[in-house]
């Protein structure tokens, strides 16, 4: 058996299943679950269905056990849920490895306030829960409340200073060294940074790592191709149009994220330039927009239903030490990353 065999084979997701059928993640749904009162076309349901024998898609509810056979319950806290994609990535990772031990998710959301997040725990105390999962839609260190540490506890997406509970957040300097080391093995040198907000830990670990790979590769760090974003299309624009007009003409630009690139593009077709080809971008975070930006954009995943499937897994586990888990960020390779035509 060759290398390539033993590898684990990627999960095939509902988004996979919607590029495949032509048709959104939504549609898919509902034909998935159904749902017959849609108006949804014969013909959209059999490419729907064609799509999932072909990729081997399993949906989550496959496999599961019936109404009463759950052995258990895991709460999972979330300070926010609606102002981020992941949130709902994350859920699915817990979800999807909870079920696989017959186990329910029960999911709130707190908003941050520290006396709904006591209130909580006393009430899954009550309930007996099998172990908390205590998030954060943003990537920080965090106060969890004293009686967090009554519960077999575990930190998603965050982590305490004190280091008490175990936890899991993104390797996010390892990927922004990924993604700069991917620019630079395309014979890339002039590469800028745009980062996001200053006082967001994603955005200086990814410049670190972005440093990292060019101190790596002897290629000096130039202050210049550096510009503060704001982790939004606007902030991508401004910052593409200040390092265009500057005095070194980078070759290839690599966003904070993939918002910041979206301008990123819109300010280099505003100047005649071609994404991809006269100028390389590289993104982060793997949003839905960027595989249908054109070029398709390059970028690196965020691995949050993993780290939500990490978090199941080791309250489940023996283990009991505080363990800080940091979850690999892969690159996605796609076309805008290649190596600038001549």
């Amino acid at each position: 058996m060759t290398e390539k065999e033993k590898a684990p084979k990627a999960r095939v997701t509902m988004k996979d299943v919607a590029l495949k059928a032509g048709v959104s993640q939504s549609t898919v749904s509902f034909v998935l679950n159904g749902l017959e009162d849609m108006r949804i076309s014969r013909e959209t349901r059999k490419r729907v269905m064609d799509a999932v024998d072909e990729l081997g898609y399993r949906a989550r509810g496959a496999g599961r056990p019936p109404k009463g056979a759950g052995q258990g319950v895991i709460g999972l806290m979330f300070d926010e849920i609606a102002t981020s994609p992941f949130a709902a990535i994350s859920i699915e990772g817990v979800q999807e490895e909870a079920w696989k031990q017959n186990i329910v998710v029960e999911i709130v959301m707190t908003g941050g306030d520290p006396d709904y997040e006591i209130e909580i725990l006393k009430k899954w105390s009550g309930d007996n829960v099998f172990g908390v999962i205590y998030a954060s839609i943003l990537t920080r260190a965090v106060q969890p409340p004293d009686a967090l540490s009554r519960h077999r506890s575990v930190l998603l997406n965050c982590y305490d200073a004190d280091g008490r509970y175990a936890s899991v957040v993104p390797a996010e300097r390892r990927g922004g060294e990924i993604a700069t080391a991917a620019l630079i093995a395309e014979g890339h040198q002039r590469i800028a940074f745009i980062s996001g907000e200053p006082w967001m830990e994603a955005s200086d670990q990814r410049m670190e790592g972005y440093e990292r790979a060019l101190r790596a590769a002897r290629i000096p760090v130039d202050p210049s191709l550096i510009v503060e974003g704001n982790f939004l299309p606007s902030g991508g624009r401004d910052a593409t149009l200040k390092l265009m007009q500057g005095d070194r003409r980078p070759d290839a630009i690599f966003c904070a994220n993939d918002l910041t690139a979206v301008g990123c593009y819109e300010a280099l077709k505003e100047l005649g330039e071609r994404p991809g080809e006269t100028v390389a971008v590289m993104g982060y975070d793997d949003q839905e927009i960027a595989q249908h930006l054109s070029p398709p954009l390059s970028t690196v995943l965020l691995p949050h239903r993993e780290m939500g499937q990490w978090c199941v897994e080791w309250l489940l586990g023996e283990v009991t030490q505080a363990v800080a888990e940091r979850t690999e960020c892969p690159m996605v390779v796609r076309e805008s990353h290649r190596r600038v035509a001549s």
